[in-house]
């Protein structure tokens, strides 16, 4: 889906792209990328390494297009193993024309949209709109953490009741969505600070560069403070099923000694052996009441040792 916008004095709809408009691309078809290659002429391996879902942040030059890929948050569907993981955005940018290219419905692309529309002050020149995209990613990589603590606290509260397989996989597949965040906030400050000295930048821009440094690194630190929080956490509750472990394999021990004193104690007396009680009426009580007893001082010494 294409949507044309124009960037000067807030972002407004228009049918055909000009001068200083931001062509927007959401999902392309194949009609899109027709488009984008042949009309806008944008180097088709380009588009390839956009749809790449693992295409790191980086950028290049060709032919006049500055080419940029910043990796955004992305929420996946519910049941999805992984809640949360990143995407590639495609920055592309000619003179004052700016294209951008994602092969995902993101909140956060949505929300930019929303957002400039509420400023209604518009954007100045390219430098400004990728900068002001990055700010928008921190952003939305701090309110995409603040969901996973949301999580994270509820899991464990689910756990303190009940040791759960449910739970404790969904864990695992948190820190598989933090290792995500982490990597690629890393690889978008690092394009950050290469992009500082490529662009044109203007004082406005330095001031918007700073708060995206600031943003960043607040994020990049957050997701680390959850990861380890994640790994002390699970590291818990795998010490907790070890020593629920050892407790069920002590008190099962325990019952087996215990249960096997009367047999052998009924079972010496069984033996086909001359011991004097064969005819007496009294034998058979005898060992009865010997094998409870001998088992009684077995059970007091378990409990008294915390075997049981």
């Amino acid at each position: 889906m294409r949507t044309y916008w124009n960037i000067v004095g807030g972002l407004r709809p228009q049918e055909e792209p000009s001068s200083n408009s931001w062509i927007q691309v959401t999902c392309p078809t194949a009609e899109d990328c027709d488009y984008l290659e042949n009309q806008i002429k944008i180097p088709d391996y380009f588009l390839s390494d956009i749809a790449d879902v693992e295409e790191r942040a980086r950028y290049e030059i060709d032919e006049g297009w500055f080419l940029i890929i910043l990796r955004i948050p992305y929420a996946k569907e519910t049941r999805s193993r992984t809640p949360f993981t990143t995407v590639p955005l495609g920055i592309i940018i000619k003179g004052s024309m700016i294209i951008t290219v994602c092969n995902f419905e993101t909140d956060m692309m949505n929300d930019f949209l929303t957002h400039q529309q509420r400023r209604g002050i518009g954007i100045q020149d390219p430098p400004e709109m990728v900068f002001r995209l990055f700010l928008s990613s921190a952003v939305w990589y701090l309110k995409r953490l603040k969901q996973i603590s949301t999580l994270i606290e509820q899991y464990k509260r689910s756990l303190d009741h009940t040791i759960d397989n449910v739970d404790l996989i969904s864990f695992s597949r948190l820190q598989d969505s933090l290792t995500y965040f982490v990597t690629s906030i890393r690889g978008n400050e690092t394009l950050l600070s290469k992009l500082k000295f490529r662009l044109q930048i203007d004082e406005l821009d330095a001031d918007l560069i700073e708060d995206v440094n600031i943003e960043m690194s607040q994020a990049r630190e957050t997701t680390q403070i959850y990861s380890d929080i994640l790994d002390s956490t699970m590291d818990t509750y795998a010490n907790i099923i070890n020593n629920n472990m050892s407790k069920v394999m002590k008190m099962l021990t325990s019952i087996s000694l215990i249960l096997m004193v009367p047999t052998l104690v009924t079972s010496a007396f069984g033996m086909n052996l001359v011991n004097g009680m064969e005819t007496a009426w009294w034998g058979f009580p005898l060992v009865a009441v010997f094998s409870v007893l001998i088992t009684v001082i077995f059970f007091w010494f378990f409990r008294h040792r915390n075997y049981l």
